[in-house]
């Protein structure tokens, strides 16, 4: 079966990897996050340090590439992809995905 893009943003940080996507509505959602999730959040802070670090890979609603998300995910080396505008409604906890950080891209 063909990877369908549902998810599209700026490319933050270089890499492709999939994982479970674990959506956070704010830094008390962190303890949701197992090792390997994907993050999913309207945007990051340094109160997601637990979470963030469990990632595999980040995904915001909102940011640039000099934005929290996009500068934590190059400095922990996970791909992400910020500036979507609409992952937290489109993506559900435990939605199996690939995060392609080069193209900017979220697939099923």
């Amino acid at each position: 079966m063909a990877e369908k893009i549902i998810v599209k943003g700026v490319p933050a940080s270089p890499g492709r990897v999939r994982g479970r996507v674990k959506v956070l509505r704010g830094p008390a959602d962190v303890d949701k996050m197992r090792e390997g999730d994907v993050l999913v959040a309207a945007e990051t802070t340094p109160e997601y340090t637990l979470g963030i670090l469990r990632a595999a890979a980040i995904v915001t609603d909102h940011g640039g590439i000099l934005s929290h998300p996009a500068i934590v995910a190059r400095e922990i080396g996970v791909p992400g992809v910020v500036g979507t505008g609409n992952a937290t409604e489109l993506l559900r906890d435990d939605m199996e995905v690939t995060v392609d950080g080069d193209r900017g891209w979220v697939l099923t």
